[in-house]
């Protein structure tokens, strides 16, 4: 709860913004129109796991939107079983099903001012459910029509969720719609040694005006593991 409290302050200092919808790993400075519904699904896959990550969002009027998450719902390949963590913090507990919430404010037309966070358990533990929880704040910017995003925040989290490392850290992302919604440049890091610090780059084609897939190669900070990344998303912008 220390840490949560200390962002809280450093998030209002600073007017940060975010959006629940990711770049790959980093949230966007996007958020969901007023009455529509956001839906994405991102799989990890590396040598030994398929991850997948699925979040559900609702827009709200007057720039909210809440939604859920289904995290860290992974597939370990050497033992044809699915995991479940709720022992140790080596790695994030698993799977995750979370309460997310986000408020953005528009400063100017280009610049993007917000607070964000989601919370739960995890679920089909084998021991016990422990309360999970990460806050994080953007500083989002828009330039050439909009075609051009950028990102820069701060983030927390406990150990259940991020997994062992430092729990407060900072982000950047970067999308960059060189063919606009035709065929975008999508680049995001987060720092920290944990499950959640890594790199990601990569590239992402629209299937239609609202379905964009992405391609991105994953390189993780603690130990320089990589996986390729796919991410499919609904946006109803």
């Amino acid at each position: 709860m220390k840490n949560f409290s200390m962002l809280a302050g450093l998030l209002l200092c600073s007017l940060a913004a975010d959006a629940q919808q990711t770049i790959f790993n980093v949230p966007s400075s996007d958020i969901t129109p007023a009455h529509r519904i956001m839906a994405q699904v991102q799989l990890d896959i590396n040598r030994d796991e398929v991850r997948s990550m699925s979040t559900l969002d609702y827009g709200l009027n007057h720039n909210w939107e809440i939604g859920l998450n289904l995290y860290h719902f992974d597939y370990e390949r050497p033992d044809h079983a699915w995991l479940r963590n709720d022992t140790t913090i080596r790695i994030p507990y698993a799977p995750l099903l979370l309460f997310n919430a986000q408020k953005t404010f528009d400063l100017t037309d280009n610049l993007h001012l917000g607070l964000g966070g989601q919370t739960g358990l995890n679920v089909a533990a084998q021991h016990k459910t422990a309360w999970v929880g990460w806050a994080y704040g953007n500083l989002g910017y828009e330039f050439k029509e909009k075609h051009y995003k950028t990102v820069a925040g701060v983030f927390a989290g406990n150990r259940r969720y991020l997994a062992d490392g430092p729990t407060m850290g900072v982000h950047l992302g970067i999308d960059a719609g060189i063919w606009y919604e035709k065929v975008h440049v999508l680049a995001d890091w987060a720092s920290g040694t944990h499950d959640y610090g890594q790199l990601i780059l990569g590239a992402e084609v629209y299937l239609g005006k609202h379905l964009p897939l992405a391609l991105g190669w994953r390189r993780s900070n603690q130990d320089g593991e990589q996986a390729l990344v796919l991410q499919l998303t609904y946006s109803p912008e």
